[in-house]
């Protein structure tokens, strides 16, 4: 997912044993995400059915992968976002920690993963909402295939992606494998998640998670892979 060296031996089950561990922290991170504030429920995320790709919109070809650079900035100008990014890890718990709800208008990159525009499947989290006001990704859930996710990185670089799936994961049928997992081989990726469904307010969390997935279509002053 990294893109990293693949490794041989012993570093092949180490980086196995990391992987399930991460993929362990990814869902927890699922199923916690859903928690939040009892703030604005997420719009048009009631069914929790997959919006998919509608017959009839074609998609232009992916990009190969570029070199592994940290993104600084994102937007998807079809639903009005235009965010800083900043760099995530794991929380206590090992579930992907999330900006600070101070920072609801930021999007959190989970920094032990792909790169945005590198070999595999870059994630991407952000709040849907605050106990006060719509947050970043608020609109995320309005996302159809065929739109545009831009990330500048820190050396400049522009890599524009191409939404090709859109879903509503329920809490309980939470696949992290398929959720965060690299499509297609040697594809640039991106996961762009956040809650969804209704808050129940008995439980105080949302019962669902939005993911928009999307690949790299273009670049523009990017160094080679």
């Amino acid at each position: 997912m990294s893109g990293e060296p693949r490794t041989s031996g012993t570093g092949r089950l180490l980086a196995g044993i990391t992987w399930a561990v991460l993929l362990l922290g990814l869902w927890l991170w699922g199923r916690e995400a859903t928690s939040g504030p009892r703030g604005h429920s997420a719009p048009t995320t009631g069914d929790v059915a997959a919006v998919g790709r509608p017959l009839g919109v074609a998609l232009p070809p992916a990009h190969r992968p570029v070199a592994p650079v940290e993104p600084r900035r994102l937007e998807i100008s079809s639903i009005g976002v235009a965010a800083p990014v900043v760099p995530r890890g794991l929380d206590a718990t090992g579930a992907i920690d999330p900006p600070p709800y101070e920072m609801a208008q930021s999007v959190g990159w989970f920094d032990r993963g792909a790169k945005p525009g590198a070999d595999g499947a870059a994630l991407l989290v952000g709040h849907v909402d605050t106990e006060t006001r719509p947050a970043v990704f608020y609109n995320l859930s309005s996302t159809r295939p065929g739109a545009k996710v831009v990330i500048t990185r820190v050396d400049g670089s522009v890599t524009e992606f191409t939404v090709d799936d859109v879903q509503v994961f329920p809490r309980e049928h939470f696949d992290p494998r398929k959720v965060y997992g690299q499509r297609d081989p040697d594809r640039a990726e991106l996961r762009l998640i956040t809650c969804g469904g209704t808050f129940d307010r008995k439980t105080g969390a949302y019962t669902a998670n939005v993911v928009v997935s999307a690949y790299l279509t273009g670049v523009r002053g990017a160094a080679r892979a």
